[in-house]
């Protein structure tokens, strides 16, 4: 098991489980899972399809029994937490009951109709920019459109928690590069805990303060981006065209100094010098399959979730006051 590390001396976590564990049936999903997570801290939570991630999250949101293991959120068991204790967290889910004969800003008013000191309605939509749909049907919405829709409804009750999953599916660049500014100023400018479920590593690498990579229900790693680059099995790579002309190439755990005692033995430049380093993405890759990434570094990540077994969400199937439960209202 890998433990997070805890915040500032005195700081109770925001989120803290330890020995978290999940069985269905006689098939065990979740490995003693202990985490912890820091207020204000973007924590993204990666894995493969099957890995325990919506099992988790749904244990920790308070959805969903565990097995064994103890489990805090905001200071409470979310497995008996109220309410109140709903209130306080927010949800963008990967998918969810489309009303689709509400207008956009009608459904998002319901929704703020659900806390005691929501977000103003309008100025939420300015801030996902759908201001020019707010008196358009969701189904008449884009995808990117519908997904921006899902952010502004989870965080309509000034959250103290957010649960994104998935959150930019159907985003176009701009859309995305939008999203990512405001998850960093909700986190930065509020204090807003954020917990990330993805498959995109490079959402992740972007957004996220630390990253836990759970593989087959456990902790394999948990750090920044760059610890975890620096964990990968394949360290730096140096390749270049030696005098003769055979292309060489050396791993090497410290490049700068291999390229040095190579100009050295050399007497002068380095003809067609690369040095590649570890990624995220060869971290991952070598915590799902023991392997580092392709040579090119263009290697594939685990397939998607396709939100099916054990690890499924439960997001569906619900009307307008149902999802707004469980989206937090209080």
């Amino acid at each position: 098991m890998t433990t997070t590390p805890t915040g500032p001396a005195g700081t109770a976590p925001v989120v803290r489980a330890r020995g978290l564990r999940m069985a269905y049936g006689g098939t065990d999903v979740l490995h003693g899972v202990d985490l912890d997570i820091r207020r204000g801290e973007v924590f993204a939570l990666l894995g493969p399809n099957g890995a325990g991630k919506t099992t988790t999250v749904e244990i920790l949101e308070g959805f969903r029994q565990r097995s064994a293991g103890e489990v805090e959120v905001l200071g409470a068991d979310p497995a008996r937490a109220g309410d109140a204790w709903r209130g306080r967290i927010g949800l963008v889910l990967q998918s969810w009951r489309d009303h689709r004969r509400w207008q956009v800003a009608e459904l998002l008013t319901h929704f703020a109709g659900y806390y005691p000191e929501p977000r103003d309605p309008d100025e939420l939509l300015a801030v996902v920019g759908l201001t020019g749909q707010a008196g358009q049907r969701v189904d008449r919405l884009s995808g990117g459109q519908r997904r921006r829709l899902d952010v502004a409804l989870g965080i309509v009750g000034r959250p103290e928690l957010l649960f994104l999953d998935e959150p930019t599916t159907g985003f176009d660049p701009e859309a995305r590069r939008g999203f990512h500014d405001l998850v960093e100023r909700l986190a930065r400018e509020e204090g807003v805990t954020v917990l990330l479920t993805t498959h995109d590593l490079a959402e992740a690498e972007r957004l996220a303060d630390r990253i836990a990579m759970l593989v087959d229900g456990r902790i394999r790693a948990c750090g920044t981006p760059a610890e975890l680059a620096a964990r990968a099995a394949a360290r730096a790579e140096v390749r270049w065209t030696a005098p003769d002309g055979e292309r060489r190439r050396e791993h090497t755990a410290d490049p700068s100094r291999l390229v040095w005692e190579l100009h050295q033995a050399l007497g002068g430049p380095i003809a067609d010098l690369e040095v590649r380093r570890p990624t995220l993405e060869d971290t991952y890759l070598h915590m799902l399959h023991g392997r580092p990434g392709t040579e090119g570094g263009h290697g594939t990540t685990g397939p998607a979730d396709s939100g099916s077994g054990a690890d499924s969400g439960s997001g569906s199937g619900e009307g307008a006051d149902a999802d707004a439960d469980r989206a937090r209202a209080a």
